[in-house]
């Protein structure tokens, strides 16, 4: 008898070019690929919904987990903060960062991982256009990884 193994894994997938392209190399590398997308009260909307377009054209499955962060502290959380739309100084965190929201992003995708068997987490953060958001830098990623290794 021959058993194949199925290379499982979860692709956070926020509708972006970064996550969508991430999602294709996924695939394109031979996995199984779920995608979990994240309504966290975020104001544009458009995100989710371009998310679940990518995940159908891509003809993966899709998760969208729905969580609050009552506490708001980012522009894209609460109405009363602008959002620029142009860059900001650099060295600056810009008030479009959700605090922690790579940590709570990818603290979920491995509780999922473990629940669905999936070995490996893919997330589209530009290591060089992440805007100053603490979680996005490589240093936080291989720390997290680090963690994660452990954990199994």
């Amino acid at each position: 008898m021959l058993y194949i193994m199925s290379k499982k894994a979860i692709v956070l997938l926020s509708g972006g070019l970064d996550s969508a392209t991430t999602l294709y190399y996924a695939k394109s590398r031979g996995f199984a690929v779920e995608a979990l997308v994240f309504d966290y009260g975020q104001r544009h909307r458009k995100e989710i919904l371009a998310a679940k377009e990518v995940a159908r054209a891509a003809k993966v499955s899709v998760t969208v987990v729905q969580i609050a962060l009552p506490w708001k502290g980012s522009a894209l959380l609460d109405k009363k903060i602008h959002v620029p739309n142009k860059g900001v100084k650099s060295g600056v965190i810009p008030p479009t960062y959700v605090p922690a929201r790579n940590i709570i992003f990818v603290s979920f995708a491995a509780s999922f991982a473990e629940a669905v068997g999936a070995r490996v987490i893919f997330i589209g953060a530009n290591a060089l256009d992440y805007s100053g958001y603490p979680d996005c830098r490589p240093a936080f990623f291989r720390a997290f990884q680090k963690n994660a290794r452990h954990r199994a």
